[in-house]
């Protein structure tokens, strides 16, 4: 995915802070396990939001150790094995598979060489994550389609493209009930808000290359930042209340400052061209 989602640090709490940490490690330690060493390189602050999201309530996290994949002799923290953390390694990798290929598709031949290449050393990987989640990976594959012939068309509708992606991600909640809705609906969303911050981020560069961009074609080559701001907004609001319905236990307080926190600065550091030198800067204490 795209590392938009990710926490206001200054603003967590010590005891946030570790379950954040110790659910990217605990994810990393999964993906490592189920698809070799490469795959680690993959993991990002979106990848540990959905491990966030799926894991099951709790009242309080019971953290484990484990070595650490860049040192392996170190040992952290970490979330244990789980059905959530297995759920978020195997989407997360048809996801990251995707966007390579997609990615290896819009950068033509030579820019596009090192994504080609990767998707191809990720392909065994890929097969196998499809195996385990193959109703998601058609989604993913359909929504990629539609959003591929919207791009053809140069499509001037922002909602049709933005709805193609929040589809898209919106597949990765559990088909379960209650939790499966609430899931369901936040996810939506944030795909849809993922979506928009990235042809944000994108509106510049896509100009230069003449790339199709959703904000271009919809409000013109410079965008309007007022119009974009209110749809982005629009769907935080209803992400945050989807929040609200559901039952996180301990990770409440995280997932909060996530999406009441983390993404609005995200938001505003997107429009003012900032977010470039963000994104570089590691959440971790002390680089510990």
């Amino acid at each position: 995915m795209f590392g938009y989602v990710r926490p206001l640090q200054p603003e967590l709490k010590c005891k946030d802070f570790d379950l954040y940490r110790a659910t990217y490690c605990g994810l990393c330690r999964c993906l490592r396990q189920r698809y070799g060493l490469i795959a680690p390189m993959l993991l990002n602050f979106d990848f540990t939001f959905l491990a966030l999201l799926l894991w099951e309530s709790e009242d309080r996290f019971v953290p484990c150790r484990g070595r650490c994949h860049a040192n392996p002799l170190i040992k952290k923290p970490m979330c244990p094995n789980s059905r959530a953390l297995e759920l978020a390694a195997d989407e997360s990798m048809i996801l990251a598979w995707w966007k390579l290929r997609d990615s290896a598709r819009d950068d033509g031949f030579w820019k596009g060489l090192p994504a080609r290449m990767l998707s191809e050393i990720l392909k065994p990987a890929y097969k196998q994550a499809v195996r385990r989640c193959p109703d998601f990976d058609r989604v993913v594959r359909g929504c990629l389609e539609e959003l591929a012939a919207l791009e053809e068309e140069n499509c001037p509708s922002l909602d049709r493209s933005a709805d193609t992606f929040a589809r898209l991600l919106q597949s990765a909640a559990p088909q379960e009930e209650e939790r499966g809705r609430v899931l369901s609906q936040l996810l939506y969303h944030l795909g849809r808000w993922i979506y928009l911050a990235d042809a944000r981020d994108d509106l510049e560069e896509d100009r230069l290359s003449g790339r199709y961009n959703p904000v271009a074609a919809r409000y013109g080559p410079d965008g309007d930042d007022t119009a974009l701001a209110l749809t982005m907004e629009n769907s935080l609001e209803l992400m945050g209340a989807a929040l609200q319905l559901g039952e996180f236990g301990c990770r409440m307080p995280l997932l909060e400052n996530i999406v009441y926190l983390g993404l609005p600065f995200v938001q505003r550091a997107v429009f003012d061209r900032s977010w470039n030198e963000i994104k570089k800067q590691k959440i971790w204490r002390n680089d510990t």
